[in-house]
């Protein structure tokens, strides 16, 4: 970058140039972030199922019968026409640089003569939606960690629910085979369908992807994160940066190009659909999609780009990666893609020594039921962005200097080490509590807010269902 010295002509108009180019480049190189920890929370399921547990009126609702995507579109495909219609309008007013779907891909349930069947009607679903079309969809649940297997339900292989290798999130996860027309509980439903979209449903979605969908869906160019990594592609349609300063948005309004508010608007009227329509099965597993977007803006990481990285020190750490000293940029990068999957790791091992024996992370599942809190929130529209996306953006910063007060300094705050690819088999809850128990009860402090948002916005969004039944 060539800096001129003076600007004879408007001081102030030049400044303000610097500072954008700076700032341009310092997020463009801060956004590979995105890429690395694509994951929000380590196994929604295992989240959710406490979480709704607590909401009475869903937890005792009968069991549903399991229903093929293909038969559902069989039975609503004409219906479907008008919904999708509606809810492309519906994005194209509401969602800020939204890319249009592109005119050739609007689902019509007849398509052509001779391509009526039930293959050809769930392709052109698909490809209505903007999904991945190497997602399984299979008919399957996740079972809880531990829970026995007594109800005859066959095993399911994970490359029959999942297009991703496997990581340490759903080690210990185990797949259930389900059949059509057998009852199934929603809050299974619900509960697996909320870890689904990170199994590959917004994979190589970009026309930059090297993937046929991604030439002719529309997105455009992935607005930040690596494109040749294959998880790292879903980000901008996972991560939420809404409430970044003006400056950062003046110098960088890529990060503008995010739309989990696409998703979960798209996912709410067709669960809604369903389960006005007698489609309860495609009802709570829609629903399930939709909660995982809210959810995981629920993550302080999904909703900011940089936490407790000021603007100021991101314009001195491009300084120096302009000037041709890319440390301080590199160890950036690395602090923070390893903070955000340590504070991962911690919620996950937390919530599975809780299942093993309550008492241990009794805090964490408290704030998950909303226990001794006041009601749950309301659910609209606005939701997303304006409550869930907001609160989790004001915690950022805070949460960031709790992790690095509390976890090993190796993990958090040692650059040379890499928790992404390095930190399989860790559990830190285990070493904590065995080396650090004041580090533990800190971190927890810090995790159970963010677990009681997104036990009160997931509730809060169920209850929206129910009162549309």
């Amino acid at each position: 970058m060539n800096i001129p010295i003076h600007c004879a002509h408007d001081d102030r108009r030049c400044a303000a140039g610097l500072l954008r180019q700076f700032a341009r480049g310092a997020l463009l190189a801060a956004a590979a972030l995105c890429a690395a920890p694509a994951f929000a929370w380590s196994n929604h399921a295992l989240v959710t199922r406490p979480a709704l547990e607590a909401l009475r009126e869903f937890a005792g609702l009968a069991p549903v019968r399991v229903e093929t995507l293909e038969s559902f579109l069989a039975a609503q495909g004409a219906s479907l026409e008008q919904l999708l219609d509606d809810e492309e309008r519906w994005a194209r007013e509401h969602v800020p640089m939204y890319p249009p779907r592109p005119d050739a891909l609007r689902f019509v349930a007849a398509g052509k003569a001779d391509a009526t069947d039930a293959v050809d009607l769930r392709r052109r679903f698909v490809a209505a939606l903007r999904i991945s079309p190497d997602l399984p969809l299979s008919l399957f649940v996740q079972r809880a960690p531990g829970a026995r297997a007594e109800d005859g339900r066959a095993p399911m292989p994970e490359r029959d629910v999942t297009m991703l290798p496997r990581d340490d999130a759903i080690e210990a996860v185990k797949f259930a085979a389900l059949r059509e027309g057998e009852p199934v509980s929603p809050i299974e439903v619900v509960a697996s369908a909320s870890d689904e979209p990170d199994y590959g449903l917004d994979i190589g979605l970009w026309e930059d992807n090297g993937t046929t969908q991604g030439r002719v869906y529309g997105f455009g160019r992935q607005p930040f994160g690596n494109p040749a990594l294959d998880f790292g592609t879903q980000a901008p349609f996972h991560m939420g940066f809404f409430h970044e300063s003006a400056i950062v948005y003046a110098a960088a309004g890529f990060l503008k190009r995010t739309f989990p508010e696409y998703r979960i608007h798209l996912w709410l009227a067709l669960a809604r659909h369903a389960l006005r329509t007698g489609h309860d099965y495609w009802g709570w597993r829609f629903a399930g999609w939709a909660m995982h977007y809210l959810q995981d803006l629920t993550q302080p990481y999904h909703a900011r780009v940089l936490p407790d990285v000021s603007t100021v020190r991101m314009l001195w750490i491009n300084t120096l990666y302009m000037a041709g000293w890319p440390d301080a940029r590199n160890r950036a990068v690395t602090l923070v893609s390893n903070r955000h999957l340590a504070f991962e790791n911690f919620q996950r091992t937390a919530l599975l020594a809780g299942l093993r024996e309550r008492a241990r992370a009794a805090m964490l599942f408290d704030a998950l039921a909303g226990t001794g809190a006041a009601a749950d929130p309301n659910y609209d529209d606005r939701t997303p962005r304006a409550a869930v996306a907001m609160r989790a953006s004001g915690a950022a910063d805070a949460l960031d200097r709790t992790i690095a007060a509390s976890l090993p300094a190796r993990y958090v705050s040692d650059p040379s080490f890499e928790f992404g690819a390095s930190g399989h088999g860790i559990d830190l809850y285990a070493a904590l509590s065995r080396d650090d128990p004041a580090g533990r009860d800190a971190l927890a402090r810090a995790l159970a807010p963010r677990l009681a948002d997104f036990g009160a916005f997931t509730r809060a969004l169920v209850r929206s269902l129910l009162a549309d039944r």
